[in-house]
Formats: structure tokens, C-alpha cells, sequence
């Protein structure tokens, strides 16, 4: 029997139940918690869309790799905190393959997770001096912005969608006027919109660093995976779109999770520049043992959150990249399929009265991709994500990322594989009708 749509009652209580009173301020992982809430109340699936989780196999030459290091017997050893060499020489040279620049494997450290190397970031970069402020061009990935809150560190932001090519020159010499801006954060392909910024855009935001003295701190967690170009090919144009083409004031950081699809592993990289790996900053002798910036970030800050990267996973990684840099695992191609979904479903929310809420790169149609962005005419954020889950649907609100479009939703395409797209369709249409009646 067709379940759906669930009474909204329901719902409400569901929401009450997790102390959450509006579900546009629900979090990634509170949508979850509900979603498997219901699930287990109703003994049915939901279409997932709420968490950004990989929906493909792990490649086989990162499980072997992991394998044969575990016995080799490296679960018995701590490793070092600053990375083996064959992830540090492999991730110097995935930088010049396929970022085209230049950087010393000293430079690349592991962490556990984008996530934590972000914090690591925060902890330093925002400790240089007497600037503690990070900008974000949102929207972004809510748990960076906890990250600053649970630091002690202030922050401020704006939506990029108004701000875009030329326009951004101006937002940027505004936000960071009164001087007191340590670092820039933003992610490329962007979380949760989708929207990528331009190497015209890269190069205004390179411009304020350079003269404010501002970290850019440039979250590729979606490495190539602006598939309206192909960035596989290791040496050669066309490159994964950088700002450390721009500046030397720069930290990337580079997940396995999505491209590489090894999220469970919790394993990612921090890339620094040379220049700055190696400057010193009398403010960070007030929390680390040395004033240089790459010690304080590997001795201090990454030494005192994990004592290092679990070792296995590191070697799982190392030999991906090895095979990326020789041109013998194209993990561009690998990914791919996340496109092909993305284009297919958003035709399906579209013929449901559903629009597309960043719908531009300046003046291109946005990428097909990891996510998508959608609202419905005459439902606020909040109530979209409850009616939604009314049909057995579950996404994450644009309020929580910091956007001024608090009216859209996150689709994530990672979890909805193609046998699901005609229940999607199907309860879509249940939504849709429901909705036209009560007009």
C-alpha cells in the first residue's frame, strides 16, 4: 500500500521529537537521523538526498594497497605525523599533474579527512596576529563555519550568486575593508551549489589576498569534477582551476572522499604553499612551539587533534595517486556517473514544477555534478524539506550553508541510483498534485 504522502502531523512530531523547530535549521546530519526515523517507522526507503556520501565501489587499487599495508603489519606503528613519503612525493606530484603547480612534498601532509584538515587550518591561520576573522563566499559547507564557533573564532560571509566575475572585485574590497580578515574560504566545484568559480574570479580573490595578506583557503574537495571540461589527463591542459595559479598565500585542501570515493577511510590533504608553509608569525608562539607556519600546523595543530593520519589509508591513497599520476587510473572518468545523474534527475524535479536556484556560472548554465540546488514556487525552505519528507524525500536546507536563496534545498545525486528514478518520479508527481490542489 502507497504510504505516501505521510500525514504532516507526523512530521511535525518527528521534528519536535529531535528539538529541531524549524527544518531549515536542521543539519546534514539531523536530516539523516529523521530520515532513518521514518524509514524504520514506516518499513520503507526514502530517496536520499540529504548526505553527501560517495555512491560508488572504492577502487580496487586503493583497497589492495590499504590491504597489503595492513600485513605488512603497519596497524602496530603510529605514524608519523607529517605523512610517509609516498603519500607526500605522490601528492607533489597529482599538485603539478593536474594543478599545474609547483610544491615540495614537505608541504603535503595528510589528514583525517578534508574536515580535519580544515580545523588544523583554522586553528593556524587565523592565529597569525590580531586578525581572527574568516570570510566565507558562501554557500559552503555548514561544518566549517562549527569549526569557527567551536575555536572561538569570528567570521562573516556572502552569497556569491549576486557577486559574480567583475562584481566580486568590489564584495571582496568591502568585506575585508575594516582589515581585520585573516583568511578567505570558499570550495571549488562549490558545495552546495554547484557553481565554480572562474580563473578570472580565482584571480580577484588572489588580488585581495595579496593586498590584505589574507590565507586563501580553497576547499577541492570535488577535484575535476566540473565535467563540462575533461581534467584527467596528468600533464596536460586543460587544469583543475586553482588559486595558487594567483597567489602564494594559499592551503588546499584535497579529499579522497568523493573523487576517489574512500570517504570511509577519513583520509584527505592539506597542500601548502612553500612560501607560506615556511613563514613565521610571532602571534603563533601564543599556542605552538614555533612561529614558522607549517610547524605550528603539523606539530601543534595536527599533533594535538589525531597525533597523525592512520597509516593504511595513507597507503591506499599514495598508490591511487600513483596511478592517477601515470596516467594508469583515470579517476576523472571514474566519477563521472555523478553528472549523468545529476542531468537526469533535475529533468525529473523540473517537470514537477521544481526550478533550479543557482542556475548560472556568471552567464553558463551550471555544471552537472555532485549536487544541485531546488525550490518550489510558494514554499519556504523549511517547508519544502517537511513536505518532502512527507513523500519520502530527504534533502538539507540552503539556510544552513550561508545562502540568501533560504527558499532552496540540497539535492545530493550520490546516494539515488538509476532503478530509483521512477519512485522518484512517481512521488514527485504525488507531491506536485498534492500541492496544485491546495492552490
Amino acid at each position: 500500500m502507497n504510504i505516501f504522502p505521510i500525514d504532516s502531523k507526523i512530521i511535525e512530531a518527528k521534528f519536535a521529537e529531535f528539538g529541531i523547530k524549524d527544518p531549515s535549521d536542521a543539519s546534514i546530519r539531523e536530516i539523516v537521523r529523521i530520515a532513518n526515523s521514518l524509514e524504520k517507522d514506516f518499513g520503507t526507503s526514502f530517496i536520499r538526498m540529504e548526505m553527501g556520501v560517495p555512491g560508488l565501489p572504492p577502487p580496487e587499487i586503493g583497497t589492495e594497497a590499504e590491504i597489503a599495508a595492513l600485513r605488512r603489519g603497519v596497524a602496530s606503528k603510529y605514524p608519523m605525523i607529517e605523512g610517509i613519503p609516498e603519500f607526500k612525493t605522490e601528492t607533489a606530484k597529482f599538485a603539478k599533474l593536474f594543478l599545474d603547480i609547483d610544491v615540495s612534498p614537505s608541504s603535503c601532509i595528510p589528514s583525517v579527512g578534508s574536515m580535519q584538515g580544515a580545523f588544523a587550518v583554522f586553528m593556524v591561520a587565523c592565529r597569525r596576529d590580531s586578525r581572527t576573522r574568516t570570510l566565507f563566499i558562501d554557500p559552503g559547507f555548514p561544518v566549517q563555519k562549527q569549526q569557527h564557533r567551536t575555536l572561538g573564532l569570528d567570521f562573516l560571509s556572502f552569497d556569491a550568486y549576486s557577486f559574480r566575475g567583475d562584481a566580486l572585485r568590489a564584495k571582496l574590497d568591502e568585506m575585508t575593508k575594516s582589515g581585520d580578515v585573516s583568511t578567505i574560504v570558499y570550495s571549488n566545484p562549490n558545495n552546495p551549489s554547484w557553481i565554480c568559480l572562474t580563473e578570472k574570479e580565482l584571480r580577484i580573490i588572489a588580488e585581495c589576498a595579496e593586498k590584505n595578506d589574507i590565507i586563501v583557503v580553497e576547499d577541492l574537495a570535488y577535484f575535476a569534477m566540473d565535467f563540462r571540461k575533461d581534467c584527467s589527463v596528468p600533464g596536460q591542459a586543460p587544469f583543475q582551476p586553482t588559486i595558487a595559479k594567483f597567489t602564494d598565500k594559499y592551503v588546499l585542501l584535497v579529499s579522497s572522499s568523493k573523487v576517489f570515493s574512500y570517504a570511509g577511510q577519513r583520509i584527505g590533504a592539506v597542500i601548502v604553499s612553500d612560501s607560506l608553509f615556511r613563514s613565521r608569525h610571532s602571534g603563533l608562539q601564543r599556542f605552538f612551539s614555533s612561529d614558522e607556519f607549517g610547524h605550528a600546523l603539523v606539530y601543534g595543530a595536527l599533533y594535538s587533534l589525531s597525533s597523525g593520519t592512520a597509516h593504511s589509508p595513507q597507503y591506499a591513497v599514495a598508490a591511487m595517486l600513483h596511478e592517477a599520476n601515470h596516467g594508469r587510473f583515470n579517476f576523472v572518468s571514474f566519477v563521472r556517473e555523478y553528472g549523468e545523474r545529476s542531468a537526469a534527475l533535475k529533468k525529473i524535479f523540473e517537470s514537477n514544477s521544481f526550478k533550479i536556484v543557482y542556475d548560472k556560472d556568471e552567464d553558463k548554465p551550471i555544471a552537472d555534478g555532485f549536487y544541485f540546488t531546488l525550490s518550489y514556487p510558494g514554499l519556504s525552505g523549511g517547508k519544502l524539506i517537511s513536505e518532502l519528507l512527507r513523500c519520502g524525500i530527504s534533502a538539507i536546507g540552503l539556510k544552513i550553508t550561508g545562502s540568501e536563496k533560504t527558499d532552496g534545498i540540497r539535492a545530493c545525486v550520490s546516494q539515488i541510483s538509476s532503478s530509483q528514478c521512477g519512485a522518484l518520479s512517481e512521488r514527485l508527481q504525488i507531491f506536485d498534485n498534492e500541492r496544485r490542489r491546495q492552490k
